[in-house]
């Protein structure tokens, strides 16, 4: 951070006392499994970097509690390889290092907080290449433990799992269309035109190396077209958590310099699915 942005923190630097007295005033408590997203820069200067917040949360939520990210994997072959020039699918193929649970690089978007996490001792992280969470405490086999093939995002998956556990949701200054768990609302949803994608990646299965082929809901470009319910530019994400925040649910707070919220998973996924089904399903025949 340079000298004039650390000024503009004028109440000092964001350190793990801090944070944690943060933490409990926003309401996260001992024993609760939360997964969290957080952009580390709108916190203000954090002494010590991701390793601070982890630890500072990991200080609230107590032994009994569990941290939670999403990954992705930063190196994955991109969905449409598969129309690059024989040749090169060929070299694709024949040498592109399998996903690796404890090597491959959670996804580079996602912030430094996920790789941070799951680089830690005790980490556990899903076995889907494309989709794949990380969790840290007392429910993270239970969390992480076989993540479907297909539909990752939908039920049995890690975020189901979140839900029925009766997980929180915190954004740590992160912006409010990086909420992943809308994706588990997207994925159980009853509305017309839902899209899907399909696509190949390496995994090793019963210790050797073999390309797979994946099927889940767009959640790169959308699930559904929101087009005639949210602005243009604008990720729906975005809009149905501010809806969510509208409607009463959650908390409110500032974490370090940065506006945060935490969330009960149950009340994220029932209104997401909700304002879903009602916006996209059109007037009753």
């Amino acid at each position: 951070m340079d000298e004039m942005a650390l000024l503009a923190h004028s109440d000092g630097p964001v350190t793990r006392a801090r944070l944690r007295r943060d933490l409990t005033a926003l309401g996260l408590a001992e024993g609760d499994t939360v997964m969290f997203h957080t952009r580390l820069s709108a916190l203000g200067y954090v002494a010590g970097g991701p390793e601070t917040v982890i630890g500072a949360l990991g200080e609230v939520v107590g032994k009994g509690g569990t941290l939670m990210v999403t990954c992705g994997w930063n190196d994955a072959p991109p969905y449409d390889f598969t129309s690059w020039p024989q040749a090169w699918q060929d070299a694709l193929r024949a040498e592109h290092p399998a996903y690796d649970p404890l090597i491959s690089e959670a996804d580079h978007a996602n912030g430094r907080l996920p790789e941070a996490l799951r680089r830690l001792p005790g980490a556990v992280r899903s076995r889907h290449p494309d989709a794949s969470f990380a969790a840290l405490g007392a429910a993270a086999e239970e969390l992480m433990a076989d993540h479907p093939w297909d539909g990752p995002h939908g039920p049995g998956s890690p975020l189901a799992r979140l839900v029925a556990t009766g997980g929180r949701i915190l954004l740590l200054g992160a912006p409010l269309d990086s909420l992943t768990l809308l994706h588990h609302a997207e994925a159980l949803a009853d509305a017309p035109g839902k899209r899907f994608v399909t696509y190949e990646q390496p995994v090793v299965v019963g210790g050797e190396r073999v390309w797979r082929r994946f099927h889940d809901i767009d959640s790169e470009d959308g699930a559904f077209d929101y087009s005639a319910v949210v602005p243009e530019g604008t990720w729906p994400f975005e809009v149905i958590v501010r809806d969510l925040l509208a409607a009463g649910f959650g908390s409110s707070g500032r974490v370090g310099a940065a506006e945060s919220h935490l969330f009960e998973a149950r009340d994220v996924v029932e209104f997401g699915v909700a304002w879903i089904e009602e916006k996209l399903r059109g007037p009753a025949s």
